[in-house]
């Protein structure tokens, strides 16, 4: 039996369509939903490719880099293969844990909406009979969101990978993966923090003054428990600490709570008391904790997604192709974000 995929003719220009992946160019050529009760029901397009050329991308038996390049054909599949493997690499950061929406945008400015409600605006007061219901007022920001292009330089010989395993090749793409993804942790950190540029810094907090109980420059479960309590509205269901801060922490008898120690051992993933969700990472600064309600606290603006120089990969001319990956970030609610500072 013959299948569409088969078929498909494989050009350079499947890359160079605004707005739409190679992906989404190959489905609207051979759709998925054609193959629904085939052998071929659970792959997309470009899995199906991979199979037309028989190229195997993972395992012990993984075939070799230059099996992409057995055919012109087959070569245009090799800047998506390279695409996807550092998008795994992308995904294995915190960031998705601490984003409430992801919004796709072609371009380098981006504005963002926000509310900002009074505390009278906050009560759910009762409406009775013929009066008028109270309003919330939704806004565009006053400045625009900048987004970053991000990214990291491949270099490499196609004479020095050809050979080598495309299994092993994908770990140091997905390792790219993880740096691009550190960039952009990073800079959701500075915008939590700073703001976006339209006056939206979180508000700061220090360890031993009022509100925040305790001694300076000493974290104790009291004062976690103060600055969980300056989230109302809002619930602080997720924690951002460096290092230093998350062994603190750890050595903080409440942490100790048999409970918990199981958690984290049957699963790697540590709840605070409070229920919050603990995140480490090395992009907030020493001494500090941001406390957030992810539901509520940041979005994630996509100007790109992973971006290849494909004219550079299909020609084999690896010596310097860029990967990156365009991305902001704003604030649409300044008091689900919060800043504690211990040292």
């Amino acid at each position: 039996m013959a299948y569409q995929f088969e078929n498909v003719k494989l050009e350079k220009g499947m890359y160079g369509h605004s707005g739409r992946s190679f992906t989404k160019v190959l489905e609207t050529l051979d759709p998925s939903e054609n193959y629904k009760g085939t052998a071929y029901e659970n792959l997309d397009a470009f899995q199906r490719q991979l199979k037309r050329f028989d190229i195997h991308v993972k395992g012990a038996g993984s075939d070799m880099v230059e099996k992409f390049f057995h055919t012109a054909e087959s070569s245009v599949l090799f800047p998506e293969f390279v695409s996807r493997v550092v998008r795994q690499g992308m995904e294995s950061d915190i960031l998705p844990d601490i984003t409430a929406t992801v919004t796709n945008f072609d371009g380098m400015d981006y504005r963002s909406i926000a509310s900002v409600p009074t505390e009278e605006e906050k009560e759910l007061k009762r409406v009775e009979e013929g009066a008028s219901i109270p309003t919330t007022s939704i806004r565009t920001q006053e400045n625009l969101v900048r987004l970053h292009k991000r990214g990291r330089m491949l270099v490499a010989s196609y004479e020095a990978i050809r050979f080598q395993r495309l299994d092993l090749f994908s770990v140091t793409l997905r390792q790219i993966g993880a740096y691009i993804a550190r960039m952009h942790l990073k800079d959701a950190v500075d915008v939590l923090t700073n703001g976006d540029g339209n006056d939206n810094a979180a508000d700061r907090y220090t360890v031993g003054t009022s509100p925040i109980g305790g001694t300076a420059g000493t974290l104790s479960y009291d004062a976690l428990l103060d600055f969980w309590a300056q989230f109302d509205p809002y619930t602080m269901n997720t924690l951002l600490v460096p290092n230093d801060m998350m062994l603190a922490m750890l050595k903080l008898d409440e942490f100790q709570n048999p409970l918990t120690g199981l958690n984290f051992q049957g699963t790697g993933k540590l709840s605070t008391p409070m229920g919050a969700k603990l995140l480490r990472t090395a992009a907030v600064p020493a001494g500090t904790i941001i406390g957030l309600d992810k539901n509520y606290a940041l979005e994630h603006i996509c100007g790109s997604e992973i971006m290849v120089e494909y004219d550079k990969l299909i020609d084999r001319q690896l010596e310097r192709a860029a990967i990156t990956s365009i991305s902001g970030f704003a604030k649409p609610y300044q008091e689900a974000s919060k800043i504690l500072t211990v040292s």
